[in-house]
């Protein structure tokens, strides 16, 4: 029939398009740890993608564009799998869900997230991605401080600056232990976990 076959075209072209940004994305990544992010450039991740310069552009202006893309990615996936930190009627719960979820994305994507640590300062658009990662990171844990009966309020002993500073806590710790080994990363978030459950007055609970 007139018609079908335009919206056919056009959904298959939308597809193709995905599958071409996925694989721009994961040749992004794998060349962060081939090259790093000075030395790789727009030629080697439409090569490695298998597209041309030009088609590249299409998607992304820039070899930035490219590495902003990958974090936003990436950040959302990390916001989606801790997610429960915000939900779970448990706190004590809601920490382990939340840190073992951390370590699995750290596992994954570890080289993405210190990438955007590194860039956070100088290309504002990651650095509003990262900022905006850690704000709702911060929300979620003063919510489970407040869960464990930590006061919300202004004070340094509150819930609100307590979780800011657990949340770049974390950050810092998995920063460092990503770049040592899988157990490196496990030891760090056990620690996280203790400081957290300690400043929700969780810890000697069973």
């Amino acid at each position: 029939m007139p018609g079908t076959q335009p919206a056919r075209r056009r959904r298959a072209t939308e597809r193709k398009g995905d599958l071409r940004e996925r694989a721009i994305l994961d040749t992004c990544e794998s060349l962060l740890a081939e090259k790093g992010y000075e030395a790789m450039t727009v030629g080697d991740i439409a090569q490695g993608a298998g597209i041309t310069r030009g088609a590249l552009y299409f998607y992304f202006g820039s070899k930035q564009e490219v590495v902003t893309a990958l974090v936003a990615q990436t950040v959302e996936h990390l916001w989606e799998r801790s997610r429960a930190t915000a939900e779970s009627d448990d706190p004590r719960q809601a920490i382990a869900a939340a840190m073992r979820r951390t370590i699995e994305l750290w596992n994954e994507h570890g080289l993405v997230m210190r990438t955007a640590i590194d860039l956070s300062l100088t290309v504002p658009e990651i650095g509003q991605l990262w900022s905006h990662t850690a704000d709702l990171f911060t929300g979620a844990i003063a919510a489970v401080l407040q869960r464990a009966g930590v006061p919300a309020g202004g004070a340094p002993d509150q819930a609100p600056a307590m979780a800011r500073a657990l949340c770049w806590m974390i950050e810092r710790s998995f920063y460092h232990a990503s770049q040592e080994s899988p157990g490196s990363l496990e030891l760090a978030s056990a620690a996280c976990e203790h400081i957290w459950l300690t400043c929700a007055g969780l810890t000697g609970q069973g």
